[in-house]
């Protein structure tokens, strides 16, 4: 650009335009970590998990952990509510990997992986993944839920404390599960009630 008291010029620099057009589409990515610790398909990996990282921070953010907003004041008061919240979403993460047979997850992501040309192209589901979203049922014949649905299932499992008549002592009595909550019991490794 030529720029005088009363005019400017300029003109394209193509060979850096063309230069850069060829470059156009492609992602870089660079990490500090040297390829001995990390290999190229691994730092791309990373890369895409990414997303599961961004999800967190929207379940965080929304409706569904609540972190906002914080009623309180104390700085004790708003750790305590943020770890509680970190500490929520940590569960729910773990419910959603044991769970995955029974909700709309793709319960075998190795799978899903192999079918991958490389680690750049989109994400593929397993065929178990297929089944499930077409059929509506798991593999066990039952049928597929959301991670919300089926916790508004487990929900309705309630401990009852009986008080007979008399001079008998009181005892609790939990509810009995449908085949549904005992086989999401049996995912998760915890003995149905």
């Amino acid at each position: 650009m030529i720029v005088q008291d009363d005019s400017f010029s300029w003109t394209r620099d193509e060979l850096s335009i063309e230069k850069e057009a060829q470059l156009d589409g492609f992602y870089v990515i660079r990490t500090s970590v040297p390829a001995q610790q990390l290999s190229a398909d691994e730092a791309v990996a990373a890369y895409k998990d990414l997303a599961t990282v961004e999800r967190a921070f929207r379940t965080l953010k929304g409706v569904d952990l609540k972190v906002r907003p914080i009623h309180h004041r104390l700085e004790k008061r708003v750790r305590s509510h943020v770890f509680l919240c970190m500490l929520a979403y940590y569960v729910e993460y773990h419910m959603r990997q044991w769970l995955a047979p029974i909700i709309f997850q793709d319960d075998d992501r190795d799978a899903a992986a192999m079918a991958r040309a490389d680690i750049v192209s989109p994400a593929v589901r397993s065929d178990s993944a297929h089944h499930k979203i077409a059929s509506k049922v798991t593999q066990d014949g039952m049928p597929v839920h959301s991670f919300q649905s089926l916790i508004g299932d487990l929900a309705t499992i309630s401990l009852n404390t009986i008080t007979p008549k008399g001079n008998l002592p009181s005892f609790t009595m939990a509810t009995r599960p449908t085949p549904l909550q005992k086989r999401a019991f049996e995912l998760m490794g915890v003995a149905a009630p």
